[in-house]
């Protein structure tokens, strides 16, 4: 029914995932190449016709889009009151960085992860304490002995949890989750629940949220959600944190409020509502779309270059691909593969301990451009190889 077959040219407008040298090929940052829903673009038209971009409140009707999304596929009942409008996720983690921690604090997150939450902690005047998740060859899970003592630091009394976890791509367990919950009541530690990559799932399954598996992990769990990434819809600045105890909630909207990022863009109120309302058809054939780049990738190294591989994950359109047989790390790997073939990628060295071994490809994009940048990464990592015998 939906087209992601079609390339959009992205180039010439200012989009900053394509501002790259001609001939570059750019798989990065977290944002896709296809056209978001028609339907939520038929609704951003109809507000564009309107003509006027005053001021704009938060609408009963954006409660109502998140919290029947939130019911309806993940199984979570939201009090609509619990929500508050934010201008992204980020900024919802760094205001609560600020509101909720002293300088020289300590903020708990679990390597490999998203590169921003370092920018989070640091430019709060934080220290970064890592728990580095365990990975097997395979697949990763979580040390519960090293979170533990993290949290049983005086000085750390905040974590940032990535659910599902980008780049690893993993989808964490109820039981995993519960665990976490109870060791933050133990030691009065607040969770941030990064939730942005939620619906982004292999076809069939879902995420847990965090706040859903206990009343333990609901009364300590600031939730920050939105539809930019399932739905591309990162530039119209839109997001939402979900809090469900009201003492911490008036502490995160007097930290949002104070740093100005609590007030809508004119577009930002019907794009949320429309995704959520309209959009669950496109969502559903996108995750089926990008689940086949993602066989293509995983068979396509499996077949001509084994040493590369794709670490298991259901979850997000990003591959976290194993490059520790090449030798080097990451970031040399990565250069290398830019400068030699034109494929920009990631270098897990940004996402801390335990990337120094991995790329990350971002795969949410039309077929051929797939197959493109597959055939870059092999004939690229094979001359990488050549190149260090």
């Amino acid at each position: 029914m939906y087209d992601f077959d079609t390339i959009n040219d992205r180039r010439n407008t200012d989009a900053a995932k394509w501002d790259v040298a001609p001939g570059e090929l750019p798989m990065w940052v977290a944002d896709m190449d296809f056209q978001t829903a028609p339907e939520i673009r038929d609704a951003l038209a109809d507000r564009v016709r309107h003509g006027i971009f005053g001021y704009t409140d938060v609408s009963e009707a954006w409660r109502e889009a998140y919290a029947g999304w939130w019911q309806q596929r993940h199984a979570l009942t939201m009090d609509r009151d619990a929500l508050l409008f934010c201008t992204g996720v980020i900024p919802a983690i760094s205001s609560t960085v600020r509101k909720l921690t002293t300088p020289n604090e300590k903020v708990i997150i679990q390597t490999p992860v998203y590169n921003i939450f370092f920018n989070c902690i640091l430019n709060n005047g934080c220290r970064v304490l890592e728990n580095p998740l365990l990975y097997d060859g395979a697949e990763y899970r979580m040390d519960f002995e090293g979170l533990e003592q993290c949290m049983a630091d005086p000085q750390a009394t905040l974590m940032i949890l990535c659910n599902p976890h980008n780049p690893v791509g993993k989808i964490w367990g109820r039981e995993t989750l519960a665990r976490i919950g109870t060791l933050a009541k133990k030691y009065h530690v607040t969770v941030i629940a990064d939730e942005i990559h939620c619906d982004i799932t292999a076809p069939g399954t879902s995420y847990i949220p965090f706040a859903s598996v206990s009343e333990e992990c609901r009364l300590c769990s600031i939730t920050c959600i939105a539809p930019t990434k399932a739905f591309n819809l990162a530039g119209l600045q839109t997001a939402a944190i979900y809090i469900p105890d009201p003492v911490l909630r008036h502490k995160i909207w007097r930290a949002i409020n104070t740093d100005e990022v609590a007030e809508p863009n004119a577009l930002a109120i019907p794009a949320a509502v429309s995704a959520f309302t309209k959009g669950g058809a496109w969502l559903d054939e996108m995750r089926a779309y990008v689940w086949e780049n993602r066989r293509f990738v995983t068979e396509a190294l499996s077949k001509e270059l084994p040493d590369a591989y794709v670490v298991k994950g259901n979850a997000t359109y990003l591959l976290w691909i194993d490059v520790g047989a090449f030798g080097g790390d990451s970031k040399e790997i990565a250069d290398y593969l830019r400068k030699e073939t034109g494929l920009f990628i990631s270098a897990g060295t940004q996402y801390g301990t335990g990337g120094e071994h991995h790329l990350r490809m971002n795969i949410a994009c039309p077929r051929a451009l797939c197959e493109d940048g597959t055939k870059r990464l092999i004939l690229g990592l094979r001359k990488y190889a050549a190149s260090r015998d």
